[in-house]
């Protein structure tokens, strides 16, 4: 009887203990498993980007369309190359027309352009030219620079270089210019010097 009552109570002692030695055992148990299986998953780690060009067009044109069907822009050029690490297409000898929905038109070319897609942006370089055709809030007035920045959703032109503005009868040259499209409007700084035409009879 005394050697059940014994056992009896040594089981109950070892009762109270189970649980923390299961708990010992469980953390024992993944310590192993984690210093001796290796690692399932590989850190997932970005592709780069890849800086050649995944596509090239050549004598090419794209055209836009608003949803009545009026065509609101046109691109084309000789030849035009696309990186994806900058989402820029390089275009070669561009040719851009431009019409908002006030009927505002716009005629740009130039030996260069960089379209920017992320940023709706198109860079023109070299002998680059822009005509507003005239409409009721002005004459037709062009624009003639080495590089001109066209911001195609803010309808604005941007030159930190010396540019030439023919308006109607009357020339203005400035070392910098902003270009409102939609008003005609524009503000040259620097050296500027402008050639007034008499008014005609």
């Amino acid at each position: 009887m005394n050697l059940i009552t014994s056992l009896r109570r040594s089981l109950d002692r070892l009762t109270i203990y189970l649980p923390l030695i299961l708990f010992a055992l469980l953390a024992l148990g993944s310590w192993w498993l984690v210093r001796s299986v290796p690692e399932l998953l590989q850190p997932q780690i970005d592709a780069p980007l890849r800086q050649d060009p995944d596509y090239r067009l050549t004598q090419f044109t794209v055209k836009s369309f608003d949803a009545t069907g009026r065509m609101t822009r046109e691109v084309s050029g000789q030849s035009a190359t696309h990186f994806p690490a900058t989402q820029a297409l390089h275009i070669e000898e561009v040719r851009i027309f431009f019409e908002n929905e006030a009927g505002t038109r716009l005629n740009a070319q130039a030996q260069q352009g960089v379209s920017f897609e992320v940023e709706d942006k198109v860079v023109l370089s070299g002998d680059a030219r822009v005509v507003r055709a005239a409409d009721a809030l002005g004459p037709r007035t062009s624009l003639q620079g080495e590089s001109l920045t066209a911001l195609m959703g803010e309808e604005r032109l941007l030159s930190s270089l010396p540019v030439q503005i023919n308006r109607a009868d009357h020339v203005f040259a400035g070392q910098t210019m902003n270009f409102d499209t939609r008003s005609g409007q524009y503000e040259l700084k620097g050296q500027v010097k402008s050639t007034i035409a008499p008014a005609r009879p």
